[in-house]
């Protein structure tokens, strides 16, 4: 980190130099069709499902439970918490590994991509064809050379009670 003599500007007063922008990583992964970012701080693991076991009566996001080296963990289709259809099969799909508030889940996805670095400043307002319900999913919006990329509020990813069955039964 280097040191730097305020700058002068007219009338005396000293600027603060200027702020170096904040940047922030996130694990791009597709479905539907879509990418998505994920917080690279809940990522933990990528693999494939080799078995599961389906939750009669569970939310319609949650797919079933897997082995997840040892653990069993809650599997999510990111087809289905988007609002696109997933038929399966889930055997052999991608999964990606996430801890979240000392919990584990694998969330089904199409591919997954790499992990690119955006600035804050890349920042923009949520784009008007986004749905309620996607924006709801989405903590930040980011422009990239290529687009743009929605990344998802996990909290909001992971919470299945508002799910859409837990709306049919109220």
């Amino acid at each position: 980190m280097s040191l730097t003599a305020p700058a002068q500007h007219a009338g005396g007063f000293s600027r603060a130099p200027a702020q170096e922008p904040k940047l922030r990583n996130i694990f791009t992964v597709t479905a539907a069709g879509e990418k998505f970012g994920l917080p690279v701080s809940c990522v933990h693991t990528i693999f494939r499902i080799s078995r599961i076991t389906p939750i009669p009566l569970g939310p319609p996001e949650v797919v079933g439970l897997v082995n997840l080296r040892g653990k069993i963990v809650t599997a999510a289709s990111l087809r289905r918490r988007i609002g696109q259809t997933d038929d399966g099969p889930h055997e052999g799909a991608i999964a990606i590994g996430i801890e979240h508030h000392d919990e584990s889940f694998a969330l089904l996805v199409d591919e997954v991509g790499d992990v690119v670095t955006v600035s804050e400043a890349a920042r923009i307002p949520a784009p008007a064809n986004l749905t309620a319900e996607r924006l709801g999913l989405t903590s930040a919006v980011y422009r990239l050379d290529q687009g743009f990329i929605s990344v998802f509020d996990m909290d909001a990813v992971l919470d299945f009670s508002g799910s859409s069955r837990a709306r049919q039964n109220s």
